[in-house]
């Protein structure tokens, strides 16, 4: 009994005591302690949150792909019977003088072809052009004007025969002068067409009826910007001009000898709008 006693009087004492005993530890024990644990702490901590921030690395995005126009609307032939027919706006810009006989070996419809090529295929339209090779070889021989339809019409008849074409167009440049061959539009000037159909043959009509077609569909886009579909047979003429050869042929005057390469290049954009509007529907009219 005693013994007990005297247990639970040192519990009393160091209970007593315990509150005394931590008032005199030093304040600077205190602080270091409670320092290196929050310091513990906050070293745990932060490597958690690294544990939880890390994250798969973002994918590089893939390089952007720039798909070509796709080529639905049909498939078309350029070729050129006189292939250096030229412009004396444009010989005079790259020369500084008009060219003699209005011929020239760069500012020429060849020039303006290559143009029309380029169009076709961003308004979805396949197009090929007789080789250029051709052209020369054809050019260096000078001949007369009317001998010239009979010196492409092979080349051209040798294509027909190895590949089909929707539209096959053949183009020119007219001899009038600027004040017959322009059109103010919108504040703009134009190259205005005139077309050709020879009529010494007998499926001249099917010819006809496609050039007043792509005629129609160009004027419908900008008013006037046709001339005239000239029709032309008998003597003194060609009257075919290799026409024979493909039903939808087309002659194309494109603008005259006094235009700008300004006018024609506006000009050869409404061409390249409208045969694509036109083939699309012929395909359409064709499926139904």
């Amino acid at each position: 009994m005693k013994k007990n006693f005297q247990i639970w009087t040192v519990i009393v004492f160091v209970l007593f005591l315990f509150p005394v005993i931590i008032q005199l530890i030093p304040e600077e024990s205190k602080i270091s302690n409670s320092k290196i644990i929050k310091e513990n702490a906050l070293i745990v901590y932060a490597s958690n949150v690294v544990e939880e921030e890390k994250t798969e690395p973002e994918p590089e995005p893939e390089p952007e792909v720039i798909e070509e126009p796709e080529t639905t609307a049909g498939k078309v032939l350029l070729y050129f019977t006189h292939s250096h027919e030229a412009y004396e706006p444009m010989t005079k810009a790259a020369d500084g003088k008009i060219a003699v006989s209005h011929q020239h070996q760069t500012e020429n419809v060849m020039k303006m072809g290559e143009k029309l090529k380029s169009l076709l295929q961003i308004n979805g339209v396949e197009t090929e052009m007789l080789e250029v090779d051709n052209m020369k070889e054809l050019a260096k021989k000078n001949l007369p004007y009317y001998r010239a339809y009979d010196a492409i019409r092979p080349y051209v008849k040798n294509r027909l025969s190895e590949k089909e074409y929707d539209l096959i167009i053949d183009i020119h440049r007219d001899a009038v002068g600027r004040e017959k061959t322009t059109l103010v539009h919108g504040g703009e000037k134009y190259a205005k067409v005139a077309f050709v159909v020879g009529m010494d043959h007998p499926g001249y009509k099917n010819n006809e009826m496609m050039t007043n077609r792509l005629k129609t569909v160009m004027e419908n886009r900008i008013p006037g910007i046709t001339r005239d579909v000239i029709p032309k047979g008998g003597a003194g003429v060609d009257g075919k001009y290799n026409q024979d050869l493909h039903p939808n042929i087309i002659l194309v005057e494109l603008g005259g000898v006094g235009n700008s390469e300004d006018e024609l290049n506006r000009t050869v954009a409404i061409i390249a709008e409208s045969v694509s509007e036109l083939l699309n529907e012929v395909n359409e009219a064709e499926e139904k």
